[in-house]
């Protein structure tokens, strides 16, 4: 998509069990100005979640009917749930100056980047395949099976990390929270950024003189 945007759209990826879920949130919370983008579902809630605040889940038809009048930007087949991104989910936040974030897998991403050519994609990567196990158990999701799938998926997940912009390991979640942070205030300080944002103030400085 060419049209300009005066936000910015940032793709976050990871395997399971990388924390790019609890990353992002750390983030929005911390920031003005930024915002998940709720991704629609066909996969049942599962304890805690609230439907249109963690996704909107639909069931099957609804979500194919969606794909076929092209209501998603990007959508997948993620362990036999599909899984999609709403145009209007994105787009409406970024013509109004807001940055969106999109948790999702490396398939949504290279989706999204095809669409969204300026968009700034993080890859979060495990500090050992060990840690990643133990952090999917932890989260008593999934049962053994799905466990090891996810475990096989990883691994060919992680081989897309030289896509993206960004890596960041989450090995210390404190230290990996402030690298993303990092990320989306050094991209909002980019001078094509800050000149539009400041564009009266520079106007005034540089027709200014000092006595």
């Amino acid at each position: 998509m060419t049209e300009h945007y005066s936000g910015r759209l940032y793709i976050v990826a990871a395997p399971s069990g990388g924390g790019k879920t609890s990353l992002v949130r750390k983030l929005v919370s911390d920031l003005e100005d930024i915002v998940v983008s709720v991704s629609h579902t066909t996969r049942k809630m599962r304890p805690g979640e609230k439907n249109t605040v963690d996704y909107f889940f639909v069931d099957e038809p609804t979500f194919m009917n969606m794909v076929d009048a092209g209501d998603f930007v990007e959508h997948a087949d993620v362990f036999n749930h599909f899984y999609g991104t709403s145009s209007s989910q994105i787009l409406d936040r970024l013509r109004a100056g807001i940055d969106v974030v999109l948790d999702i897998d490396w398939q949504g991403a290279a989706q999204i980047r095809h669409a969204f050519h300026d968009a700034v994609s993080i890859f979060i990567v495990p500090p050992s395949l060990d840690t990643l196990k133990e952090r999917l158990i932890k989260r008593q999701q999934d049962d053994e099976t799905i466990i090891r799938e996810r475990m096989q998926r990883a691994c060919d997940e992680l081989s897309h990390y030289p896509e993206f912009d960004y890596l960041i390991v989450n090995d210390d979640f404190d230290k990996a929270a402030e690298e993303l942070k990092s990320i989306v205030i050094s991209n909002r300080l980019r001078m094509l950024v800050q000149t539009k944002r400041h564009e009266k103030l520079l106007s005034f400085l540089l027709s200014s003189t000092y006595n």
